[in-house]
C-alpha cells in the first residue's frame, strides 16, 4: 500500500512531467519529426527590424508544428536579444515569416530556428543604417532558370554568397520560372545533362501547389540557400513569377485551356508572398509590391512593379506590318506614344512621383525589372534581327560601320545612309520603350526635383549600362542592368558564339545612342556601390553555368561610375 505522502508525491510528479510535455507541444508542436529542408532567410530590412524565414517539412501527417526563433548579436548565441515561438500549419505551406522588431540600425545579427530536435542552420542579416552614412553596397540580381536545357546551376548565387560583402541583396525578379520541363532538343549541351525538374514540378505550373512546388525545389539550391544565409534579401517579382510577358489581364504564357489568369495570379502571389522574406505592404493586399527603403541620408531605394500593378498589354510590331504596304510607322508611334499607355499604372507613379519629390536622400534608386534606357536601333533591322542569317550579320555590319562614320563626321556619309541611320525603331517593346510617356513622367519627376537618378535593372539576361535622358536630350541619371543568374540571353536567342556575341554587343554599343556598356554572352550580377560623390556598378560574371564548378569571369568583368550633382550623372568609366 502506498502512504498519503507517496501518492502526493506521485500526483506531483504526475503533474510535472504532463507540463513538460504541454509546455513541450506548446514550443515544437505536435508529435512527429520535421526537418529543415530549405534553409534560412531574412528580408525587407529596416533600421529596427527585420523579416526571418523558414519553412520544416513534416516527416508525418502534422496539422501544427511549432516552431521557435532566436535572434542574436553573435553567431554563438551567447547573447540572445529575441526568442519566441510561431506555428507552421498547412495552410501556408508550413513557412514560418517573423518581423522581428525592436532592433539596433547598420547592426549584423544572427538568427536560427528549432522545433523538436530539429535545428535550421544559422543565417545572418543585417538592418539598415540611419542618419549620416558613408557608403552602403547591393548585390543585384534578376531571373534563374533552373534547367540546364535553359538556365543552369546557381553559380552566380554561389559566388555571392561567399564574396560579396554588401548591406542587402536586391532580387528584381524571376527568381523562378513557370515552364516545365522541355523537350530534348538535339542541341543540349551535354554538361547539362542531370539538372533538369523532378516529376512533381516538371509540367508548367498552374495552381497554387504548381507554384510552391517549384519554390520548394528551388530552396533545395545549396549555393541559393547558401545567399540567403547570408543576407538579406529585398526582392520584387518580374513576369515569370506568375508567366511570361504578364501584364494587368493576362500573360503571353497564359494560353486558352489554362483557367482564368486572375486565379493563377492569386495562386502564384500567394506562394510568393509564402516563400519570400517579403512584409506585405497592406494587409490582407497581396498585388501591392511597390515599397521604399532608406539607407540613411546616403540612399533611398524604391521597388517597383512594372508587370501586375499597372502594365498595359505588349504591342506587337507585327501588327503593325502589312504584307502588301508595309509598315504603318504613322500608326505605330501614335499607339506608343499615347499618354494614357501605362507600365507603372496611375497609382504607382503618383506614389513613386510624391516619394522623388520628398526624398532628401544623395541618390534616388529604382529597383525594377525592364530597361528604362532607349534602345532604338536603326529599323530596317528590327523584322529579322531574331534571324541570326548571314545577310543579317552583313546587314548589322554595314550600319555599325555607316553610323562610326556619321560619329566621326565622315563627309562622305551621303543623305540616304544618314536616313538609314536615324530611322530608329525600339527592339524590344516589353521594356520602357513600349511605354515613353509614362518614362516621361518618371524622369521629368528626378529631372524637376535634381535628383541624382540610378536606375536598376534586369529581365534581359544581358549587362548593360546607360545613360538615361529625358526626350529634350537633357542628362538625367543612368541605368545599370544586370545580367541573369543562370537564362540564356540574346547570345542564346541568336545562337552567337563567343565572339560574335562579343562584337554584337560591341556593334550595339555603336548603333544605340545611349548605350555605354553591354555584355551579351555570360552570366553574372552586380556589385552597385554608393558614396555622398559617387555610385558605382561593378559586373561579376561566371565562366559557365551548365556544371556546378565554375570560377569568376575575371576577363569580362567591368566597373563604371556616375558623379552626383547636375552637370554630371552620366556613365564614366573607371
Amino acid at each position: 500500500m502506498f502512504s498519503r505522502k507517496h501518492l502526493v508525491y506521485a500526483s506531483v510528479v504526475l503533474l510535472f512531467t504532463f507540463l513538460l510535455v504541454a509546455i513541450g507541444f506548446m514550443l515544437y508542436g505536435d508529435s512527429g519529426r520535421v526537418s529543415f529542408e530549405h534553409g534560412v532567410a531574412s528580408g525587407d530590412p529596416l533600421d529596427d527590424r527585420v523579416i526571418l524565414w523558414t519553412r520544416v517539412t513534416p516527416q508525418e501527417s502534422q496539422r501544427r508544428v511549432r516552431v521557435k526563433v532566436e535572434v542574436a548579436s553573435d553567431d554563438e548565441f551567447r547573447s540572445i536579444v529575441h526568442s519566441s515561438v510561431k506555428s507552421a500549419t498547412a495552410k501556408s505551406d508550413y513557412t514560418v515569416k517573423i518581423d522581428i522588431e525592436g532592433l539596433s540600425a547598420g547592426t549584423v545579427y544572427y538568427y536560427r530556428f528549432r522545433s523538436g530536435e530539429a535545428r535550421s542552420v544559422v543565417g545572418r542579416t543585417k538592418t539598415l543604417p540611419r542618419g549620416d552614412v558613408d557608403s552602403v553596397s547591393l548585390a543585384v540580381f534578376s531571373c534563374a532558370n533552373y534547367p540546364t536545357s535553359h538556365g543552369g546551376y546557381f553559380n552566380v548565387y554561389g559566388h555571392a554568397a561567399k564574396t560579396a560583402d554588401v548591406n542587402a541583396v536586391v532580387h528584381l525578379g524571376d527568381y523562378i520560372y513557370e515552364y516545365g520541363k522541355a523537350p530534348a532538343s538535339g542541341n543540349d549541351d551535354p554538361l547539362g545533362v542531370g539538372r533538369d525538374f523532378p516529376e512533381y514540378s516538371d509540367k508548367e505550373i498552374l495552381t497554387l501547389d504548381d507554384y510552391r512546388g517549384r519554390y520548394a525545389l528551388y530552396r533545395t539550391d545549396p549555393q541559393l540557400q547558401a545567399l540567403h544565409a547570408a543576407h538579406p534579401f529585398i526582392t520584387v517579382w518580374d513576369d515569370h513569377e506568375v508567366a511570361n510577358d504578364a501584364y494587368v489581364g493576362g500573360a503571353q504564357n497564359h494560353n486558352e485551356g489554362e483557367g482564368s489568369f486572375d486565379a493563377r495570379k492569386e495562386a502564384a502571389l500567394r506562394a510568393y508572398y509564402e516563400w519570400m522574406p517579403v512584409r506585405p505592404v497592406k494587409e490582407n493586399d497581396s498585388e501591392r509590391v511597390y515599397r521604399s527603403f532608406s539607407f540613411g541620408n546616403l540612399v533611398e531605394l524604391f521597388m517597383l512593379d512594372t508587370r501586375l500593378a499597372g502594365r498595359e498589354k505588349q504591342l506587337s510590331y507585327k501588327d503593325y506590318f502589312d504584307p502588301d504596304t508595309g509598315f504603318d510607322a504613322r500608326r505605330f508611334r501614335e499607339d506608343v506614344g499615347s499618354p494614357d499607355r501605362t507600365l507603372l499604372g496611375r497609382d504607382q507613379l503618383s506614389w513613386l512621383q510624391g516619394k522623388l519629390a520628398g526624398s532628401t536622400a544623395a541618390w534616388q534608386v529604382l529597383g525594377q525589372q525592364v530597361l528604362m534606357g532607349r534602345m532604338n536601333i536603326p529599323a530596317e533591322i528590327v523584322p529579322d534581327l531574331g534571324k541570326r542569317t548571314p545577310q543579317v550579320a552583313g546587314l548589322i555590319n554595314e550600319l555599325t560601320e555607316i553610323k562610326k562614320q556619321v560619329l566621326q563626321d565622315d563627309p562622305s556619309v551621303t543623305q540616304d545612309e544618314r536616313d538609314r541611320i536615324n530611322t530608329a525603331l525600339p527592339y524590344n517593346l516589353d521594356a520602357w520603350d513600349g511605354y515613353p510617356a509614362e518614362r516621361e513622367a518618371v524622369l521629368g519627376a528626378a529631372y524637376g526635383g535634381d535628383k541624382n537618378l540610378v536606375v536598376l535593372a534586369g529581365d534581359t539576361h544581358n549587362g548593360w549600362a546607360s545613360n538615361l535622358k529625358d526626350a529634350e536630350g537633357n542628362q538625367v541619371g543612368v541605368e545599370f542592368a544586370t545580367a541573369s543568374v543562370s537564362s540564356g540571353g540574346l547570345e542564346t536567342y541568336l545562337k552567337l558564339k563567343p565572339k560574335q556575341a562579343k562584337k554584337f554587343a560591341r556593334d550595339l554599343e555603336v548603333l544605340v545612342d545611349d548605350l555605354v556598356y553591354s555584355n551579351t554572352k555570360d552570366r553574372g550580377y552586380m556589385i552597385v556601390s554608393f558614396t555622398q560623390k559617387r555610385a558605382q556598378s561593378r559586373w561579376i560574371y561566371v565562366d559557365t553555368v551548365k556544371r556546378p564548378e565554375f570560377m569568376e569571369l575575371t576577363s569580362s568583368g567591368k566597373t563604371l561610375s556616375v558623379l552626383a550633382g547636375r552637370g554630371n550623372r552620366r556613365v564614366v568609366s573607371e
